[in-house]
């Protein structure tokens, strides 16, 4: 296995830098990247491992969003930090509130890991379940509407909003410098969708250095980001069942949907043979960023984002009972995904690509 770590970044116009931890030898940025051959092990593609962060990718621009908020004034010395999560920028917050002295709470749903609560818990996070989704817009809008709730409640309380600030973005600038050190040329980039945030702030600040990048989205089915049906998902990380108003429809050439065991076995398959390996996200970031290795003319450099690590899976992705009891065990996924020439044109329920990108909200791009 092949393996480059950067010890400098270029120089690179406009990068929030990532600030120190006080008192603390915590480490967030600089990830490894690391070759993950495709299946005809002749062709492959490049994996940046952001589970190498303390928390995974979402350390970067929770302390991102903190710091600038606190040079704005939008939150005051002691505030509290108020925000809806599924997990990994919860981790990231708890990581920001420990560094700047802020109280923070977090409103997640039942779906969110029983280690995910405990580790938040001991990092010193309130940590609210709601109990019900919203009719419209499933659990994510019911913990927006209890963020809000919570707002007016909480003195000097502060929400980083991760869905349509654009300081989440901007925070992924030091992400797309760390590429540019790493390899010498990038001409696809396959990220993962849920706020947006990633995909568009990589893509946005790797132009400037490779003006000719691709990027590929993948999404989950039952993700309404790119124009699909929303319905309960399995998955957590990828996908919506809103519209976040970071998700740069422009920016992309392609959109892929992935179902949660095309996403196990990919995992279950790179944990096997490279030790390299995720959750739901590096698992359909992989089978996307395999299928475009094999197709693409040779000499296409790909790069894979991996947003985290594979620990926090233990009790869905690598349970055998878990996934046996949803049906997540059917074998490897196709050679190839389907094709549809619009996201309205069915719904899909299996591994489907579309190339024709939609902003539901908007018109085709």
């Amino acid at each position: 296995m092949k393996s480059l770590v950067s010890s400098t970044l270029p120089a690179f116009e406009g990068i929030p830098s990532i600030p120190s931890t006080r008192n603390s030898r915590v480490r967030v940025g600089d990830t490894p990247v690391t070759w993950i051959p495709a299946r005809s092990q002749e062709r492959g593609f490049w994996a940046k491992l952001e589970g190498f962060n303390p928390g995974g990718i979402k350390d970067r621009p929770a302390l991102h969003m903190v710091r600038c908020a606190r040079r704005r004034g939008e939150l005051v010395p002691g505030g509290t930090i108020v925000e809806s999560t599924s997990g990994t920028l919860g981790l990231g917050l708890a990581l920001a509130g420990i560094v700047h002295g802020h109280p923070v709470t977090l409103v997640a749903d039942p779906g969110l890991e029983p280690l995910m609560a405990r580790l938040l818990r001991a990092y010193g996070v309130r940590l609210e379940i709601v109990t019900e989704p919203h009719p419209v817009g499933g659990w994510q809008e019911a913990r927006r509407e209890r963020v809000q709730r919570l707002l007016t409640e909480l003195p000097d309380a502060y929400c980083p909003d991760q869905y349509g600030n654009p300081d989440n973005v901007a925070a992924y600038a030091t992400l797309a410098a760390e590429l540019v050190a790493q390899l010498p040329l990038i001409d696809v980039l396959v990220c993962s969708v849920g706020t947006g945030g990633h995909s568009a702030g990589v893509f946005r600040a790797l132009r400037r250095t490779f003006p000719d990048v691709a990027l590929v989205g993948v999404d989950t089915v039952g993700s309404t980001i790119f124009g699909q049906p929303a319905r309960s998902r399995l998955m957590r990380g990828l996908g919506s069942s809103i519209h976040p108003r970071n998700v740069d429809y422009q920016a992309f050439s392609e959109v892929h949907w992935v179902n949660p065991a095309e996403a196990v076995h990919t995992c279950r398959a790179l944990a096997a043979a490279h030790y390299a390996c995720g959750g739901w996200s590096a698992g359909a970031v992989a089978l996307v960023a395999d299928w475009v290795a094999r197709t693409a003319p040779r000499g296409t450099s790909i790069v894979a984002v991996f947003p985290d690590g594979p620990w926090r899976y233990w009790n869905t992705v690598f349970d055998d009972d878990f996934c046996a009891a949803n049906g997540l065990l059917a074998g490897a996924p196709a050679e190839h995904p389907d094709e549809i020439s619009h996201p309205a044109e069915r719904e899909v329920t299996r591994w489907t690509r579309c190339t024709t990108v939609v902003d539901p909200l908007g018109a085709a791009v």
